[in-house]
């Protein structure tokens, strides 16, 4: 069995989402001690921003006139993709960065969706595959609070991983991140500390359902968001 992880935080140390994958990978380990475990830190080794502009310019390129960046390209989509097509179960870690979803995650995306096997109008080559993304958010985006519908991050990575790769996802949302860090957030400290019980909670939940391969059920719906 293996598992591939991504991490899109620019952050190694005090990463909240690092934090809430390690509790996924745990459970998953533990059920799967001899697994492969294959790690893409995009966020402290980002791709190359051009990266997606060679690769989707090669498809229009007959091979024999092709650049050398665009076969470049061309091959670390592939690469890309055969991480995705040879694990088991995926777990993403993405934060919320200025509202919107992080630049290293979307290159990521565009680059992947560059390979036949991910192109768009086709059937993906990861349908159905178990999959859980964890996103931290450093304040709070939830209905009724003052920047409800501010967070235009999560659910473009949910119709990306749900709707166009097609995965079997789960979702872990930590907000309030930021508490303890910013001093105007001082008072809600203990609605955050709820809010992480929760979250790491929701990802023991998901990283069990991850390790034992299987659809998630309606208990885990309950302690947690898909």
């Amino acid at each position: 069995m293996n598992l591939f992880r991504l991490d899109a935080s620019i952050r190694t140390h005090g990463s909240h989402s690092r934090q809430l994958a390690d509790l996924v990978e745990y459970e998953w380990t533990d059920v799967h001690p001899e697994s492969r475990i294959v790690r893409r830190s995009i966020g402290t080794e980002p791709l190359p921003s051009d990266a997606w502009a060679s690769a989707a310019y090669a498809g229009f390129t007959p091979e024999d006139k092709r650049a050398q960046a665009q076969i470049d390209a061309i091959g670390m989509a592939a690469a890309l993709v055969d991480e995705l097509v040879e694990a088991d179960a995926l777990l993403f870690a993405v934060p919320l960065y200025n509202f919107g979803v992080s630049q290293h995650f979307k290159t990521y995306v565009d680059l992947v969706t560059t390979d036949p096997r991910m192109a768009a109008g086709g059937a993906p080559a990861l349908i159905g595959k178990p999959a859980v993304l964890v996103t931290v958010r450093g304040g709070a985006y939830r209905a009724g609070t003052p920047r409800e519908g501010w967070d235009h991050a999560t659910p473009w990575m949910r119709r990306i991983l749900e709707d166009v790769w097609q995965l079997d996802v789960r979702t872990v949302e930590a907000e309030f991140t930021l508490v303890g860090v910013n001093p105007a957030l001082d008072e809600f400290r203990d609605l955050a500390a709820q809010m992480r019980g929760e979250a790491e909670a929701t990802a023991r939940s998901h990283g069990r359902a991850l390790a034992s391969h299987r659809s998630f059920s309606a208990e885990d719906l309950d302690q947690g968001t898909r």
